[in-house]
């Protein structure tokens, strides 16, 4: 059992909450992060209960110009099939009663511990977006970057690009979001999203681990079952092994961000196919908008409307920030 002061919340924490009239102040949320493909991501059902069975269609037959009085063999397309698992995500908060109550302000002292279990739900769907992988983390699942993480010696390997660096390292990632090529996906005959379950009071046992102390608090549990499926993998490009200590506002050192870009929207088989978007951490995304400022030769970069608001696009594909993405990325070679 970890430390009380870890897992509920203390008078301390309360008192840190209080403004000076005694209510629950608005907390800060500096840890919060900004992953804007929260926004993008598609979620569709599952057509299993514990995620998707997707088939591609791995060969096409071959036709034969056939000459007068002469036969052609009949002949047939090849497929198969890969299964996506979804994680179960899960959280719970539990405080002590007495403790909520002071002053007064339970649903306010609640409602500041779910907003903090949300973001770190979002925070976690995120990270495994990206860099989940079944192979180390099986209860999970598997995320873009482990899908796409060779150069040479994978079916794939002509979606990843390289900036060529070595250290220091992260990736830009361009998908394209649809049914038909890359989405996210919850079970079969479940719901979408997270699932935030109010238990109310209930008695907790043994809560200081003594072997027999119970205590009045409330619960609420919180329950995201997701994963992600690649329908298509032509719908997605990794530009990875970006050093990002080389790069300078007049783009004369460092990898050629704007070249690769270009690249990897051309390695898209239709840009009407689903709906593409760049991610990149913050770091990326800076030095671009200083590149943008400093009138990079070629610089196909502007800001568009998306949805009402401006957002940095690359012949008008957005670019956006998430900072789930590293960058501490291995090499891919």
């Amino acid at each position: 059992m970890g430390a009380l002061s870890v897992i509920r919340p203390t008078l301390m924490d309360v008192s840190s909450r209080l403004d000076p009239d005694g209510n629950i102040d608005t907390i800060v949320e500096i840890l919060s992060e900004t992953n804007e493909v929260l926004q993008d991501a598609t979620f569709i059902e599952g057509n299993l209960p514990t995620g998707h069975r997707s088939t591609q269609r791995t060969g096409i037959p071959e036709a034969t110009f056939r000459k007068m009085n002469g036969g052609v063999q009949p002949g047939k397309s090849r497929t198969q099939q890969i299964t996506d698992n979804c994680g179960m995500l899960e959280a719970y908060a539990e405080i002590d009663k007495a403790l909520a109550d002071l002053n007064g302000n339970t649903n306010a002292f609640r409602l500041s511990e779910d907003t903090a279990h949300i973001e770190g739900m979002n925070q976690k769907f995120s990270d495994y977006l990206f860099y989940g992988d079944e192979t180390t983390a099986p209860e999970a699942f598997t995320g873009i970057a482990p899908r796409f993480n060779s150069l040479a010696s994978a079916e794939n390997s002509c979606n990843v690009l390289t900036g060529s660096g070595s250290s220091d390292l992260t990736s830009i990632y361009l998908v394209g979001w649809g049914a038909n090529t890359a989405h996210c996906i919850y079970p079969k005959g479940s719901k979408a999203g997270l699932a935030m379950t109010n238990k109310g009071q209930v008695t907790i046992e043994d809560v200081d681990g003594s072997g027999g102390g119970r205590m009045e608090a409330y619960r609420t549990h919180y329950k995201w079952d997701v994963g992600l499926t690649v329908r298509d993998w032509r719908y997605i490009v990794r530009i990875c092994n970006i050093d990002y200590t080389a790069l300078i506002k007049n783009a004369a050192t460092g990898a050629d961000l704007f070249d690769l870009m270009a690249q990897a929207l051309e390695l898209l088989p239709s840009q009407n196919m689903g709906t593409p978007v760049f991610y990149c951490n913050r770091t990326i995304k800076s030095f671009l908008r200083r590149q943008q400022l400093n009138k990079v030769a070629s610089s196909t970069l502007a800001m568009e409307d998306v949805a009402g608001r401006k957002v940095m696009a690359i012949d008008g594909v957005p670019i956006k920030r998430c900072d789930a993405i590293t960058n501490a990325e291995t090499v891919v070679a």
